[in-house]
């Protein structure tokens, strides 16, 4: 096949083992396939008369990073309102609110997003410090866990919501006072969903291009592939749209969610699901929930939070999900399962290891896993589950000194437990690092820095949450190179730079290695590739 792409003066990198290989150049293939390694001259030799040559002019070039954990679809729809993730106080959202809704018209809807639940300290919760500016507006602030949100008294008007209600989703709840009155708080996607559905929604084209815009951006920030954990609403018609127009620029693996209440025709069609796609987007796995989120009370813990919340699994019947765990894996499908709290990891991995008792290994996932203790480590490397961890989240929404919302929820005996990336790696569990965005920002470089100062990220001289759970820099690479291919079944053929590898391939200004943990975030990206395809190229590539 004739040459598609030829890249040379770079310094090629393995992930795997942190070292420099002795070459200087690649050449792609038509198949999108690394062709050929050498040096410069060998390698342009190689080249046609329509092969794309760029001289990386010294650039440390990579496997592409992949991110572990997104959602773009969502991502692109939800940034679109009013960003409330740099308010640090109740005064702050005030004041961004009563901005907004001057420039807005009469009636129309403001839909906010990232809202921190410590800009309320040691108050409640709810829509009530906002009642004054937001009088007759009707709004949807979502909360930065995006498990939650606030809905203005106009917004609960609209949807009919006067007291609470009964969800399949266990952990959903309209929350109401002692009198029965909303307070606004809505937990969990059945809840928020009420206000969502009567709410104004974008159009298809301002859908796809807000999509396109936000994978544009990622490309250029060095991702080269992502593992996407919803499929909700038209996403998969709007992935496929922009990959059959060829403005697909990132490689994604894509995990239907599988809700309380899938019965088993559900099950059936989410395992006839797997495999379809197009040329850079498949479905590969089902996406479960075992529980919500520490920050608002839903999460599931083998004790109660410092709120007697946090008490309950996602399922109303735990066993209905192990049932569909055991059925999945019969069918040899992957699941990626939602387990924050310690009681949902840990049934999480009783499930699979039920299953797997029974059955052929299948690469099973548990995702964020935000507190453990000691014996479930262990327990991962054992069953062969992979541990997708979120280490900016840890930057972010937590402090050193334990005096945020979700450490003081789970006092000081299981916020000293928080995000345990060290001690998985050590106890063997293969680590998958990711962004969760639009929870938090997705550049996968400031999600590597993250994971080695465990510092926010917004003021690095703040001191580390439990920095002995930082990974080194090698580590922070693999996790989102040979880990992220190895979590997709993929090892063979990405996240190296090798002969017969894809071509997907991330260029940087420096050496990620040595780049101090702080200044990682500010690398520049010199060049991203997908399937031997330039998807972003800075003027640092000739």
């Amino acid at each position: 096949m004739p040459t598609r792409l030829v890249l040379t003066s770079a310094r090629l990198l393995d992930p795997g083992s942190g070292t420099f290989l002795p070459e200087t150049a690649l050449a792609v293939a038509g198949t999108g396939r690394i062709a050929a390694l050498g040096d410069d001259r060998e390698i342009r030799a190689l080249a046609g008369p329509d092969t794309e040559v760029i001289d990386l002019g010294g650039a440390v070039l990579t496997a592409g990073f992949v991110d572990g954990h997104l959602h773009p679809v969502t991502g692109a729809e939800l940034t679109h309102g009013l960003d409330l993730s740099r308010c640090a106080d109740v005064a702050g959202v005030r004041a961004a609110l009563a901005g907004a809704v001057r420039e807005q018209g009469r009636g129309d809807w403001l839909f906010g997003w990232g809202l921190d639940p410590n800009v309320f300290g040691d108050e409640p919760v709810g829509i009530a410090p906002f009642d004054e500016v937001l009088d007759g507006v009707p709004a949807f602030l979502l909360l930065f866990d995006a498990h939650s949100a606030l809905a203005s008294r106009r917004a609960l008007e609209l949807a009919g919501i006067d007291g609470p209600r009964a969800f399949d989703q266990a952990s959903a709840e309209i929350v109401c006072d002692a009198d029965g009155v909303p307070t606004g708080l809505l937990q969990e996607d059945a809840a928020c969903e009420l206000v969502e559905r009567i709410a104004p929604r974008p159009t298809r084209a301002e859908q796809r291009d807000r999509l396109a815009a936000a994978l544009r951006a990622m490309a250029a920030a060095g991702l080269t592939g992502g593992h996407v954990m919803d499929a909700n609403g038209d996403s998969l018609a709007l992935l496929a749209e922009l990959d059959a127009a060829g403005e697909l620029p990132l490689r994604l693996r894509v995990a239907p969610w599988c809700q309380p209440g899938t019965d088993a025709e559900g099950v059936r069609a989410l395992i006839e699901q797997q495999g379809t796609g197009g040329a850079l987007w498949r479905v590969d796995g089902v996406k479960l929930f075992m529980d919500g989120t520490i920050d608002n009370g839903t999460a599931w813990l083998e004790r109660p939070d410092c709120h007697g919340e946090s008490r309950h699994a996602f399922w109303p019947d735990p066993e209905a999900y192990t049932a569909i765990i055991g059925e999945l894996h019969r069918a040899g499908v992957p699941t990626a399962t939602h387990a924050i709290g310690d009681a949902a990891v840990r049934h999480a991995l009783d499930a699979v290891a039920k299953a797997a008792a029974a059955g052929p290994r299948v690469r099973h996932r548990v995702e964020h896993i935000e507190t453990v203790p000691d014996d479930t480590l262990r327990r991962f490397a054992e069953l062969g589950v992979i541990a997708s961890m979120q280490p900016t989240h840890c930057c972010d929404f937590t402090r050193a000194d334990h005096t945020d919302n979700w450490s003081r929820r789970l006092g000081e005996e299981r916020a000293s437990r928080a995000w345990r990336c060290r001690d998985l790696w050590d106890a063997g569990a293969t680590v998958v690092l990711g962004s969760d965005w639009p929870i938090a920002p997705f550049p996968p470089l400031g999600v590597m820095a993250g994971a080695r100062h465990r510092r926010p990220t917004h003021d690095l001289t703040q001191p580390p949450h439990n920095p002995g759970q930082a990974l080194t820099a090698l580590e922070a690479l693999r996790a989102v190179t040979v880990n992220a291919a190895f979590a997709a079944g993929e090892e063979h053929e990405a996240g190296r730079l090798a002969v017969g590898h894809r071509a997907d391939l991330t260029a940087l200004g420096a050496d990620p290695l040595t780049t101090p943990a702080t200044e990682l975030a500010d690398v520049p990206v010199v060049l991203t590739t997908v399937d031997g395809r330039v998807t972003h190229r800075s003027a640092g590539a000739s």
